[in-house]
């Protein structure tokens, strides 16, 4: 039944352009994933990493891109230094043809990651860089890949909103900074909600990062919001009535 309640048009993932990421680090997941063909990439980080357990950076690595050998797949260097993040890199990159290198804009001291970026971009590295969250730091980086392969810009549009900023204006800035440079990508990283993912696909974002469990919501994009309030009274019913509530 067609809803006159919805406020827009609704969307469904068949309607979308933009690409779905994955961002996980656990393997069950993202083998689960990788049989999904709404998945066109994964990425990580040692954040997510350390929260399912893994120990062994270069046994994970090597395992899952045996697993995932043709699909865009980002992994981080973890070195503050940028000499040892060059060496990371180029270390990761070797793993695999699909490997995107994942470079922080920054290290822990602010100190711009360009150099290191230009440079690997002059080694033929394709690179993920990350952690952005302005439009100042997409236009370094966008100058210090120029010439480069395949590349990912990855803005963190999610943490934007968490302080208390609104980050469409950035991201579509961020999009004609990039346009000149059309091996550029750039990520909407961070999402908070499924509607994120209907934002970045409406400005024409290229890729948006999801999380394993915010992919659970996946299903229920463009449902109708007559049958979405009637599925949640029946949900505040059953759980009512499991609890055996009585006054």
């Amino acid at each position: 039944m067609e809803s006159v309640n919805r406020i827009g048009p609704s969307v469904n993932t068949a309607e979308l352009k933009i690409k779905i990421f994955a961002d996980g680090a656990d393997k069950r997941g993202i083998l689960d994933l990788y049989q999904n063909p709404l998945i066109q990439g994964f990425t990580t980080n040692p954040t997510l990493m350390r929260q399912v357990g893994i120990s062994d950076y270069e046994a994970f690595a090597r395992e899952i891109l045996a697993e995932v050998p043709d699909r865009p797949f980002s992994l981080e260097v973890f070195s503050d230094d940028f000499d040892e993040m060059g060496r990371q890199a180029r270390k990761l990159a070797a793993l695999g043809p699909n490997v995107y290198v994942k470079i922080p804009i920054t290290n822990t001291k602010g100190e711009s990651a360009a150099p290191l970026v230009r440079q690997l971009t002059q080694e033929h590295i394709k690179l993920n860089v990350t952690a952005l969250m302005t439009v100042e730091q997409v236009r370094t980086m966008a100058t210090a890949l120029v010439g480069s392969p395949s590349a990912y810009i990855s803005v963190f549009a999610g943490r934007v909103a968490d302080a208390g900023v609104d980050p469409l204006p950035i991201m579509r800035e961020s999009l004609t900074i990039m346009r000149p440079q059309p091996q550029l990508e750039l990520i909407w990283a961070s999402p908070r909600e499924i509607f994120n993912l209907v934002q970045a696909d409406q400005i024409g974002c290229h890729i948006i990062t999801v999380t394993h469990d915010l992919l659970k919501k996946l299903p229920g994009l463009g449902k109708d919001l007559t049958e979405f309030s009637l599925d949640t009274v029946k949900m505040f019913h059953r759980d009512a009535l499991a609890a055996g509530y009585r006054f």
